[in-house]
C-alpha cells in the first residue's frame, strides 16, 4: 500500500509541474472511522467492530475560466485513492479508487464532496472458503463516498484542516449473487497541502439572462450483465432501450419523460426457479421476461458531465420482481453537441438491479 500510495503521488506530480500553464491545486489526506450501518439484518454477523481507513486525494481548483465554474460556485475536481479494514475477516479490507468533485458553500468554508469510483474486496464471498461472505459477491465493487466538511485552508503557511462526516458505500449491483452491499457512516479529520504559493482571484463575468431552448429528444442503449439474488443461478447479459424528451430549463438544469423497454435475461433464469422450487409464489413458468415502464427525470449539467435522475414506474409487469417502481441514477458524458455515453444504477428502492453501459443521442 505504501508503495503504491508513492507512485500516484509521484505521477500526479509531474502531470501537474509538467505543463506550461501553472495550475492551482491541493492536496488532501483524511483519516476516518465510524460504523456500519444495518440496513439489512442479513449482514447483522458481519458488523463486528469500527471500520476506519484513509482517503488521499489529488483537487484541481477552478477560478471561473469557463461559465460552468462560475454557476457551480468555483467547484474542485480531482481524484481519490481510499483505504478502508472493514474490521471484520468474513468482510476483509477495500481499496477504491474515485473521481470526485467538491462543491462549497456558506462563503466556502464548507465543502460537500460526491466521489464515485470502483473498490478492490480483499475477501469476496466463496462457498467454500468464505460463505458468510453475503454482501460482497464480487472482488469489484462499485463505490460512492460522499463527505461533507467544515474546512480552513492555509491556516499554517500551506497547510490546512477540513473535519466532518462521511458516507462510504460499497456494492457490486447485482453482478454476481450475493449483494446485499456495505455502508459505511464515519467522522473524519483531514489535513490539506496547497501546491501553489497563493491562489488566484476568482473570475465574475456572467450575468443572469433568459435561458431558452427547445425540446430534445434522446435515444439510449444500455446494457451489462447481472444475476438474482439466487446465489449460484448465473450471470446474464440484459438490454435496455430507452426513449425519453427533455426540456432545458436554464443552464445547469433539465426535466425529462420517457419510455424504457427491458430485456432481463436473468428473469427467465428466475422465472424458471421460481415455478420448480417455490410453489407458494404461484409462478407458471411461462410469465414474459420482459418489462416497460414510464419514467420522469432530471438532468443536472456540469460542463460536459451531468448527474442523471429517473423514477419509473412499469407498465407492462407480467412477473412480480421487486416491485413496479424504480429508480435510475448515474453520469453522462456528452462527446460534442449529439452523442453522450452513461453508466447509471438501476434499483428498486434501496435494492439495486444492475450497472447500465449506455451510448445514446440527443437530437
Amino acid at each position: 500500500m505504501r508503495n503504491l500510495l508513492c507512485l500516484i503521488v509521484s505521477l500526479l506530480s509531474i502531470g501537474l509541474y509538467g505543463q506550461e500553464e501553472k495550475h492551482s491545486a491541493y492536496f488532501d489526506l483524511n483519516y476516518f472511522g465510524g460504523n456500519i450501518a444495518l440496513h439489512n439484518n442479513s449482514i447483522l454477523h458481519l458488523i463486528k467492530g469500527h471500520p476506519e481507513g484513509f482517503i488521499f486525494s489529488w483537487n484541481k481548483k477552478t477560478f471561473g475560466n469557463e461559465a460552468w465554474e462560475q454557476r457551480f460556485n468555483y467547484p474542485d475536481y480531482g481524484a481519490s485513492l481510499m483505504y478502508q479494514d472493514l474490521k471484520n475477516k468474513t468482510l476483509g479490507n477495500a481499496v477504491g479508487l474515485y473521481a470526485h468533485y467538491n462543491f462549497y458553500f456558506l462563503k466556502r468554508n464548507v465543502m460537500l464532496r460526491i466521489g464515485q469510483g470502483l473498490a478492490l474486496s480483499t475477501n469476496p464471498y466463496d462457498k467454500l472458503e468464505n460463505a458468510k461472505n453475503v454482501a460482497f459477491g464480487s472482488d469489484i465493487l462499485s463505490s460512492t463516498y460522499l463527505m461533507i466538511n467544515y474546512k480552513k485552508d492555509r491556516l499554517i503557511n500551506r497547510f490546512g484542516l477540513q473535519t466532518g462526516l462521511s458516507l462510504i458505500h460499497y456494492s457490486n449491483a447485482n453482478f454476481r449473487a450475493p449483494n446485499t452491499s456495505v455502508n459505511t457512516i464515519a467522522i473524519n479529520l483531514g489535513v490539506t497541502y496547497q501546491l501553489d504559493s497563493e491562489d488566484p482571484e476568482f473570475i465574475e463575468t456572467i450575468e443572469d439572462e433568459k435561458f431558452t431552448k427547445t425540446v430534445k429528444y434522446n435515444f439510449a442503449f444500455r446494457s451489462g450483465i447481472n444475476e438474482s439474488d439466487v446465489i449460484g443461478s448465473g450471470q446474464f447479459p440484459f438490454y435496455v432501450l430507452s426513449a425519453y424528451a427533455d426540456k432545458r430549463l436554464s443552464h445547469v438544469s433539465a426535466i425529462q419523460f420517457g419510455a424504457d423497454v427491458f430485456f432481463s435475461n436473468f428473469l427467465k433464469e428466475l422465472i424458471y426457479y421460481s415455478s420448480v422450487s417455490l410453489p407458494e409464489e404461484n409462478v407458471s413458468g411461462d410469465e414474459d421476461y420482459k418489462r416497460v415502464g414510464l419514467f420522469v427525470g432530471h438532468e443536472l449539467f456540469i460542463n460536459r458531465m451531468s448527474v442523471e435522475t429517473q423514477l419509473g414506474y412499469y407498465v407492462y409487469y407480467p412477473f412480480d420482481f421487486e416491485g413496479r417502481t424504480y429508480i435510475r441514477i448515474g453520469l453522462k458524458r456528452y462527446f460534442g453537441k449529439k452523442l453522450f455515453g452513461a453508466i447509471t444504477l438501476k434499483s428498486h428502492g434501496a435494492k439495486a438491479e444492475a450497472v447500465e453501459f449506455g451510448i445514446g443521442v440527443r437530437l
